[in-house]
């Protein structure tokens, strides 16, 4: 079905974003679908990926090993455990291979655990010199969905259940065994420790999460570089199969205490991927996030901070991806991350773009921007084919219920409540000399 076709079945929309409209009730994403753009995104894909493998890794070693250790100085040290454990969704013995590499961590981020940027040392020079993966990104997006709890599903209603709590009470015991001082401390602020062990449970969820992700976008990198994936579309459907081959992953939440586990989420509860990870990530991170100190002012009565956590509009479709290196800035260090394992193709492309080397992390960060947005609109297409109806449908009043529901979608973006600093970039992705 073409754009032509579908319009011919409704008038053309009054929306702001009309073009975008069209082009989604196309098929199509909110993304235009020209080669630069497709290098663009699938090259930051590439990128993301293998700081992604990390990430995933380390939430679930901290989720499961580390847990309520009150110093975790080492908890970014990967054990070789993890680096060696299987992904779930790549290699041989996979559950269901996206991937068609290897299911141990990636062989670039093997190369760059060891010599990072400088050169081989001890993991704890590189870790003090801060030439390692910037695992400080990926617990701010934990953060932000602990934060902005309670968007659907069954997960995060169970985190407040008295089952969770007596699993809870359980690992916790097992943990502090023999630590007299510690079970003290629990037994006066046991809502402390409980708030704690939430928390590692969405270390869990983002660690799952993420470990479909990252084989997602290295099967999309190859497939791109075979020239089987040629446009931005097929780019975005790609996603979409993808969400749903997948939605029924299972979101747990495990903690093996000296050889025993305690099964504080048990997979028996049946939550799944897409509606206790992948939708709460996406509204969490995408949208939502909070502003980032030193760059935005809290100043609620001068109406700079939104009344209601709904309304926040933080995330990276909102982003001024300028760099600012304020610590703990969380774009910024996924930025810096992805730097070091960009395409050969996409640094060409910097480099004829740049307004110099160091500009080279803007370029970097607005093209993720662009690739985020082709998620969220596989997201959105997503949620239209299971919610709504087929975009060829020959019944006018359900392409007009698709028609409500894409702008709904896309009405988030324009923000007119707020200043243009302020607003979504859907606007500007539009353009191709945005950089």
């Amino acid at each position: 079905m073409t754009a032509t076709q579908t319009v011919t079945k409704l008038p053309p929309s009054k929306h702001e974003f009309a073009d975008v409209i069209h082009r989604l009730e196309a098929g199509g994403g909110m993304l235009p679908d020209t080669p630069e753009n497709l290098m663009q995104i699938i090259g930051l894909y590439k990128a993301y990926a293998v700081p992604m493998d990390f990430y995933w890794r380390d939430l679930l070693y901290i989720a499961e090993q580390v847990f309520l250790d009150p110093f975790p100085f080492f908890k970014y040290f990967l054990p070789k455990e993890y680096l060696e454990r299987h992904n779930h969704y790549a290699g041989d013995d996979a559950d269901l291979r996206i991937w068609r590499g290897e299911a141990t961590a990636h062989p670039e981020l093997l190369a760059f655990i060891e010599k990072g940027e400088t050169f081989k040392m001890p993991k704890l020079l590189h870790h003090l010199l801060h030439d390692r993966i910037n695992m400080e990104f990926a617990e701010a997006c934990m953060r932000a969905m602990l934060w902005h709890r309670g968007m659907g599903g069954q997960f995060d209603p169970y985190l407040d259940s008295e089952e969770y709590k007596a699993n809870a009470d359980r690992a916790i015991k097992a943990y502090f065994q023999g630590n007299p001082v510690m079970l003290g401390m629990y037994k006066l602020f046991p809502d402390m420790f409980l708030e704690q062990c939430r928390q590692m449970s969405y270390y869990a969820n983002l660690g799952l999460f993420w470990e479909i992700m990252a084989p997602v976008f290295f099967e999309m990198s190859d497939r791109y570089d075979e020239g089987t994936i040629t446009s931005v579309p097929e780019a975005m459907n790609f996603l979409v199969n993808g969400i749903f081959a997948i939605a029924g992953r299972p979101i747990y939440h495990h903690v093996y205490i000296r050889g025993e586990c305690y099964e504080i989420i048990p997979k028996s509860k049946g939550f799944m991927w897409l509606y206790e990870a992948a939708l709460p990530y996406v509204e969490a991170v995408f949208y939502r996030t909070a502003p980032f100190r030193g760059t935005k002012s809290y100043n609620a009565q001068a109406g700079q901070v939104p009344d209601d956590q709904k309304d926040f509009h933080y995330g990276i479709l909102y982003a001024d991806v300028f760099p600012v290196g304020t610590a703990g800035i969380p774009p910024t260090l996924l930025m810096q991350d992805m730097l070091h394992f960009l395409p050969p193709y996409l640094v060409e492309y910097y480099s004829k773009h740049c307004r110099g080397e160091e500009d080279m992390l803007i370029q970097l960060g607005v093209s993720f921007q662009r690739s985020m947005y082709n998620v969220t609109s596989a997201v959105i297409q997503a949620l239209r084919a299971a919610l709504l109806y087929p975009l060829d449908d020959p019944n006018p009043k359900h392409l007009q219920a698709n028609r409500d529901f894409f702008e709904m979608q896309i009405n988030r973006f324009t923000r007119p409540e707020y200043n243009m600093r302020d607003a979504a970039r859907l606007g500007s992705i539009q353009r191709q000399d945005y950089r």
